[in-house]
């Protein structure tokens, strides 16, 4: 990450003035760019949202946002992201879009590569990359301090839709698309493993759960619970519990990851601690600024807690640089946004089937011969 201001002198223009887009501006604002211009779902709530947040001007529509910006961030219903970003591509504005960056394997594929036929930065917040403690992890792996990975056990359970009286424009498949929980918050897991391991997912067999078929008067058609059983290329087995509806769980985004030496978990909700674990005892190792992998993503000393906004502040960061033509090192890119929809793609195709599905990196998943 650059020590300096990163977004120092660009322009910000935020799609949508929900939650992500105050975390999206506070990221911004805190690279040093200008949040300058956010178009809501109505120029009504823009201009609410705009002075909620402290942004200079709201629009009356997107082509203004994508007028009065360098970058445009896409905060908006995951039906809307691939339009969306291809407009602001075709305007000749970098994009930050949240995940996922489409519904579809070809939507997704058309918008990763109008970005890379633009020259334009193009990412997607995969931010749990950016927690200092998991860059350590990455190269304990990577310096083969686990010796050969031969299992995974991965989830990430929340429990904010636990109830049927509880709804989401996410619930709706027409805005939020065919994947719910998987494509909301497994791809976060999928990407983790993918990152911290990397090694790529090359097969999987799922099933999936509707748990309400109807909230709030709205059939829902994508799926509360997802399980995941998955081989990596390594020859590695993981299994996966993604879950909208566990009650207690806020934000459990748990990885642990087994080797023939040693393993280790990281848990997001604690996201100061790496545990470790051998055969002969097993530590807990706490964030180190001088550690292997944490390339300057630590802020402050050991033992003064960062968290989830200081890892999306170094996302943002890290795109911005990449504006300024840096390659920093882990940024998730419209590529990784490519990925997570194939991945999606096959674990929906999976759990329709009843059938391992094999996972390629470049194309939509095919069933895999019995």
């Amino acid at each position: 990450m650059t020590t300096h201001l990163s977004g120092e002198g660009l322009r910000a223009g935020f799609l949508g003035g929900g939650f992500m887009a105050a975390v999206h501006s506070r990221a911004a604002r805190a690279a040093g760019a200008v949040p300058a211009i956010l178009a809501g779902s109505s120029p009504e709530r823009g201009a609410q949202a705009a002075a909620d947040l402290g942004i200079e001007a709201a629009a009356a529509d997107v082509a203004e946002v994508f007028a009065a910006c360098d970058v445009a961030h896409i905060c908006t219903p995951n039906g809307l992201h691939a339009a969306q970003a291809l407009a602001a591509l075709a305007a000749g504005r970098h994009v930050v879009c949240e995940k996922p960056l489409a519904v579809t394997v070809e939507d997704a594929r058309a918008v990763t590569a109008a970005a890379d036929a633009a020259g334009l930065v193009g990412a997607v917040p995969f931010v749990y990359r950016y927690h200092p403690i998991v860059r350590q992890a990455r190269a304990l792996v990577a310096a083969g301090e686990l010796g050969t990975i031969l299992t995974i056990d991965g989830a990430y359970l929340q429990d904010w839709l636990q109830q049927p009286g509880e709804s989401n424009w996410r619930a709706d498949a027409a805005a939020g698309g065919a994947s719910r929980a998987f494509a909301d918050i497994g791809s976060h897991l999928c990407d983790l493993i993918e990152f911290v391991t990397g090694q790529r997912i090359v097969a999987l067999t799922a099933r999936t759960r509707t748990v309400y078929a109807e909230r709030q008067g709205t059939q829902v058609a994508n799926e509360d619970i997802a399980a995941v059983i998955a081989e990596l290329e390594g020859g590695a087995l993981a299994t996966l519990l993604v879950s909208q509806l566990a009650p207690g769980r806020k934000n459990g985004l748990v990885l642990e990851v087994h080797g023939t030496a040693q393993s280790l978990r990281f848990a997001q909700e604690r996201p100061e601690e790496l545990w470790i674990g051998a055969a002969e005892g097993s530590r807990l190792l706490l964030r180190d600024p001088s550690a292997a992998g944490d390339r300057g993503l630590s802020l402050v000393p050991a033992g003064h807690p960062m968290g989830y906004q200081d890892a999306f502040n170094a996302f943002i960061a890290d795109v911005y640089a990449a504006v300024r033509g840096e390659a920093p090192d882990g940024l998730p890119v419209f590529a990784d946004g490519l990925r997570a929809a194939i991945i999606t793609a096959a674990v929906l195709e999976s759990a329709a089937t009843g059938t391992w599905v094999r996972v390629e990196s470049g194309s939509a998943p095919r069933i895999e011969e019995s």
